[in-house]
Parts: C-alpha cells; structure tokens; sequence
C-alpha cells in the first residue's frame, strides 16, 4: 500500500524544518543576551542610587536626630553650652547653647551653630576629615515662651548620579522647646 499524498506532505515539511529550531535559538538568546546587557546598566545606576539617596540620606537624618537630642538636653534659658563640641561644654563668652542664631545654610556656617561628624558618626573639626555638616538655627518665640530649633545635615560627598542632580543628601529635623522645660 502507498502512503497517503497527506503524509507524505507532512513528511517534507518536517524535513525542512528540521534545522530551523537551532536558527532561533540563537536569535533568540543574542536577544535574551542584548536585553540583559541593559537591565544590567539600569540595575548599576539604580544600586548608585540607592547607595546615594539612601544610605546617606538615612545617616543624614540619624545625625540631625543625635544634635537635636543633644540641643533638647539644655534647659531653655541656656547661652553659655558650647554644643560644637562633643561632649557639650559650658564656655561662657563661646558658647551659644539655646541663643537665637545660627542657620541652616551648610555652605557658609555660622559659628557656635556648626559641627562636623566623620563617616563613623564621630564628631571632628572643621580641618579634619570630615564626611557630614551639622548647622542649627535656633528662633525664639517670646510671646508663647518657645523655641524652634532646626538642624540641618548634609553629607559632604555623594555617591553615584551626584554629577546628574547636583543635589547632596541632606536632613533637616526642626522641634519646639519651651520653658520652663
């Protein structure tokens, strides 16, 4: 018996197909390998991103936390705690303590309302290596017997897409503080 005219079709087409399957699987990977080439480069400048606005935005804000808990410790009609230093010292004539003043300019800081912290949170002087600056502005507010008192930190030196945005992380913490407390 002959086989069938539709088997025999069948047959033919199977043998040209035959060498076909290898073909696109190579196209496919060279695609495959293409696509990952670029969700490669998103993933470097997404973990220079996060490195960035993350972890030093948080340590930004742990800084700013640590001076205002340390400004909150004075009593409210305090002007004579020097709190660049750590610890706190009582220097009449330097030190500011709760005085009006200061500002959150981190590019031109005011003395008495200005520290510097190194990358392991240690606060260092001005000259050191410093890694983050503090500055602090304190507002009196008489009518209502309080104090605002903001601290801004900003890190010295971004990692990965500063260059892009030209903007450095930085933390800004601001608190009432009123007396008699």
């Amino acid at each position: 018996m002959k086989p069938h005219f539709s088997t025999r079709m069948a047959s033919r087409k199977k043998k040209s197909q035959a060498g076909v399957s290898l073909v696109e699987t190579l196209i496919a990977l060279a695609l495959l390998l293409i696509a990952s080439a670029g969700i490669m480069t998103m993933a470097t400048v997404a973990m220079s991103t996060t490195e960035s606005q993350g972890h030093l935005a948080a340590r930004t804000a742990e800084y700013a936390q640590d001076k205002m808990e340390q400004l909150l410790a004075l009593q409210y009609p305090d002007n004579s705690t020097d709190t660049s230093v750590f610890p706190a010292v009582v220097n009449p004539g330097v030190g500011t303590g709760l005085s009006p003043g200061g500002g959150l300019n981190p590019n031109l800081p005011v003395a008495g309302y200005s520290d510097y912290v190194d990358a392991s949170g240690n606060p260092v002087g001005a000259g050191a290596a410093w890694q983050y600056v503090r500055v602090w502005q304190i507002t009196a507010n008489p009518a209502n017997n309080m104090k605002t008192i903001s601290v801004l930190t900003q890190v010295r030196h971004a990692i990965g897409q500063r260059s892009q945005t030209g903007i450095l992380p930085s933390s800004t913490v601001t608190c009432l503080k009123s007396s008699p407390f």
